[in-house]
């Protein structure tokens, strides 16, 4: 199956193996196995960082959620998203943010929209308060628990908990 996505996560499997998290547009997040990928000469040596954007084919689990990723083509590689620190915390925050709402292997196209305009739009531009405080408006919109006179974040951090720790150090940098 094939599906585009951006890589949200990463981890050593093996000592030549990475298990890596896709957030697609076509079946949510998805966790596969990429055999060999810490090999010097893998075929994936280079292609699998953060917030890279991919067309991903992937061979389906028979038992389990790990598939194995055959392959994949980089369409976007939002490397400016590490000019500096700020845009990667501001980048690592939409992306755990996405992570701890969304269901594995749920499709979630608007979601997984929200976080590709969220990351291109820190691809181009600095971080800023009012590019956080849409994206949390624009993702408690779509899971359906924006409520007037309510601050969005509140909402989502009623639904999932614990925010992602990122935020007030990303919040307190913004300032």
């Amino acid at each position: 199956m094939k599906a585009r996505g951006t890589l949200i996560r990463r981890s050593p499997l093996t000592e030549t193996s990475l298990i890596v998290h896709w957030c697609t547009h076509e079946y949510g997040i998805v966790k596969t196995v990429a055999k060999g990928a810490r090999r010097p000469k893998s075929s994936f040596a280079g292609k699998l960082d953060l917030f890279y954007f991919c067309e991903i084919e992937i061979h389906p689990a028979k038992n389990g959620d790990l598939h194995i990723l055959k392959d994949l083509q980089i369409e976007n590689a939002r490397l400016a998203l590490r000019r500096d620190y700020g845009q990667t915390l501001a980048a690592s925050y939409f992306i755990k943010l996405i992570d701890r709402i969304a269901e594995p292997e749920a499709a979630i196209p608007e979601i997984a929209d929200l976080l590709d305009r969220g990351l291109d739009y820190l691809d181009s531009n600095d971080a800023n308060l009012k590019a956080v405080g849409h994206f949390e408006k624009q993702l408690a919109q779509f899971l359906g628990i924006l409520q007037n006179g309510t601050d969005p974040i509140r909402s989502i951090g009623d639904l999932i908990g614990n925010l992602p720790k990122q935020r007030s150090e990303l919040i307190e940098r913004l300032r």
